[in-house]
């Protein structure tokens, strides 16, 4: 087991999000091995709490002053009002994972409010990893842990997105038709860290529009892909008004990905270091709550930067490239970036090995960067 960069509040009850597969549970019994379980994915434990939501305060003994588990959380929803009652009541201190926000979105959330902190947990670091970090592995099999800890990788990948189509999508119904949807996650997969048409990929699934941004609202609702905005404070230039899509980790994104006669491999393979480094930085944000908004730039003159990381810690302007040179062309974005926003630092990834400056761009190789990210996200020393 790797040591998690994530920490536990301390005395306080918390919500920890994440998709399946991120090590919600693994994390949470290596933290709190004394800690009264309550599995909702177990049959009878999940009809038992769906019939009475009540019946938890009866399951939890009267001298119970550890935490209380409950995994699995969005299955029953109103087991939120039973704790958020027993957390005034009692004072009892609850951990509650989730895999999926959509029926939590209805409200009952809300009752926790000011009570509960909102954690996530992601794939596997770099630096979780340490020297089990390999670049091949990270672009070819992602870094959900499963696939480090597993004998047949690809087959997990595989059965990883069956079983969400199987648990998340076919027995919460949250589609009628889970062929069209099937299509669809392929279809979106040729989206990955690309500009987001909701309208071609209707048109490409044979679906209404309508249909196709419910189906992507439902990929958001299972943690399992985001959506980030373009870059637009203070613009000059003229930006495009669609996002930029990510499925959260690059071993899935690979395994969704179909790869046809004519698809070259540096299409599939520029996608996949793109969904690299935004599922670290994404996590590093998130863990060390450094409160970057992540955005991308994308003019209609043709201008682009993949990453913007805009926050109180820093501004930063990042393109990557798979290339083992560093051509004028590549910089092109970034130049442009700099000169409507001086202020922000850039840096472009690349597959090369030498690290240097092409004026104010700092020019790293793909592997150093991964070891660099800490103390670029960090910002300055306070």
């Amino acid at each position: 087991m790797y040591t998690r960069l994530l920490k536990p509040p301390k005395e306080r009850s918390f919500f920890l999000f994440g998709p399946r597969g991120t090590g919600k549970t693994t994390w949470l019994k290596s933290v709190f091995p004394d800690a009264l379980y309550f599995d909702l994915l177990d049959s009878e434990t999940y009809n038992d709490l769906l019939a009475q939501p009540n019946r938890l305060d009866t399951l939890i003994p009267p001298t119970w002053s550890s935490i209380v588990i409950l995994d699995e959380v969005q299955r029953v929803p109103a087991l939120l009002h039973e704790v958020h009652r027993l957390i005034e009541k009692r004072k009892l201190r609850f951990a509650l994972t989730g895999s999926s926000a959509r029926k939590l979105k209805k409200g009952d959330v809300n009752l926790l409010a000011g009570r509960a902190l909102t954690l996530s947990l992601h794939p596997l670091t770099s630096s979780e990893l340490g020297a089990d970090f390999n670049i091949k592995h990270l672009l070819t099999l992602g870094h959900l842990p499963s696939t480090f800890s597993g004998s047949d990788p690809e087959r997990y990948l595989e059965s990883y997105v069956t079983t969400y189509l199987r648990e998340e999508v076919q027995q919460e119904g949250l589609t009628r038709n889970l062929g069209s949807f099937t299509r669809f996650l392929e279809v979106a997969s040729f989206s990955q860290g690309g500009l987001l048409n909701i309208s071609e990929v209707a048109r490409e699934c044979a679906v209404h529009r309508k249909v196709a941004e419910h189906y992507f609202s439902i990929l958001e609702d299972l943690l399992i892909a985001e959506r980030i905005s373009v870059f637009t404070k203070k613009a000059k230039r003229r930006t495009v008004s669609h996002q930029k899509f990510f499925f959260f980790d690059a071993g899935v994104y690979r395994t969704l990905r179909p790869q046809g006669l004519l698809d070259t491999s540096e299409d599939i393979d520029g996608a996949a270091l793109e969904t690299a480094v935004y599922q670290e930085m994404r996590a590093l944000n998130q863990y060390f709550d450094y409160g970057y908004r992540m955005h991308f730039w994308h003019t209609r003159a043709g201008h682009e930067v993949d990453f913007i990381l805009y926050g109180k810690r820093g501004f930063h302007a990042i393109e990557i490239k798979r290339g083992t040179r560093v051509t004028p062309n590549a910089l092109r974005g970034l130049r442009a970036f700099l000169e409507e926003y001086p202020s922000a630092k850039s840096i472009f990834v690349y597959g090369g090995t030498r690290e240097y400056y092409e004026g104010p761009i700092r020019i790293i190789p793909i592997n150093s960067f991964f070891w660099l990210l800490p103390d670029i996200l960090k910002g300055p020393s306070q």
